[in-house]
Formats: C-alpha cells, structure tokens, sequence
C-alpha cells in the first residue's frame, strides 16, 4: 500500500509540474512561458534561450538582461535578414514587449543568447535563470533542454 501511495503522490507531482509549466510564469504584467534551450555539443561556449513573453499590462516593459547558471553571461539579440544575410545582433536597449502584445523568442528571430557555457546542455534536463525586465524586475525561470536542432518547443504537448 505505501508503494501505491507512494506512486500517486510522485504522479500528483509530475502533473502540477506540468500544468505550471503550460500555464507560465508570471511577474507583474508579464507572463513568460515555454522557456527552453537546445542541448549543446561537447565545448560548446554559447547557446538559445526561446519563450514566449505576454504583457497584460497597460503599459510597454523590455526585457533588459538576465542570468543562466551555466553561463557567464547572458545577452538579449536579435536575428535579421540584411541585405539578403542572416545577421544576429545585441538589442543594447533590450527588448520591447507592448501592452496587449506577445513576444515569441524562437531560433532565427529574438532571443536570449548564454555565452561562455561553462557546462554542456544535455537533452531533457532543466536549468534554471532569470531573466530581468525593466518594470516587472526580475523573475526566475526554468529552462527545458530539447534535443539538438529542435526549431520548438515541446513544453505542454501531450504525446
């Protein structure tokens, strides 16, 4: 019977994870949801953070910079098609999120770039961070690794 107990309780655990992972976290006006990373080759020094960032709030807020535990830094960039080349830039204003709107960071457009990994990313595991935003301040999140080449994430998709 403690067996049984035992498994109820870790399955009860497992869905309220999962269930605040698809609902997001949320500070002040902002909600950030689905953040994840991709898993990194051996001596990787960079890496993607992607979420999607919703502001119900009545007014603009930016997200202005942030920490991940296995890097030294972290930047907020943007990728760009110019002049028809994929450019990846630092956004040293941060980034704009307006009342009412959603952001989606994703591989190819805005992002949250780690530099100087000092640990692999390896698939399945969860890192955690934050991010800092000029309003709501900052907030912790945890980052889920997908597998290698992952375009998105697999966050709150039943299989």
């Amino acid at each position: 019977m403690t067996l049984l107990k035992s498994l109820l309780a870790a399955t009860a655990l497992l869905a309220s994870t999962m269930v605040a992972l698809a609902q997001g976290t949320t500070v002040g006006a902002l909600t950030i949801e689905q953040p994840w990373t991709r898993a990194t080759p051996t001596g990787a020094r960079v890496a993607g953070g992607f979420m999607v960032i919703t502001n119900k709030g009545a007014t603009t807020d930016r997200l202005i910079a942030g920490a991940f535990e296995r890097s030294k830094r972290v930047e907020i960039h943007e990728m760009a098609m110019e002049a028809g080349v994929m450019k990846m830039r630092e956004l040293p204003k941060g980034l704009e999120i307006k009342p009412g709107e959603s952001v989606t960071l994703k591989p190819g457009s805005y992002h949250v770039m780690f530099l100087d990994l000092g640990q692999q990313l390896k698939n399945g595991e969860q890192v955690k961070g934050t991010l800092v935003f000029e309003k709501a301040g900052k907030v912790e999140v945890t980052y889920k690794v997908e597998a290698m080449g992952t375009r998105g994430s697999s966050h709150g998709k039943m299989h």
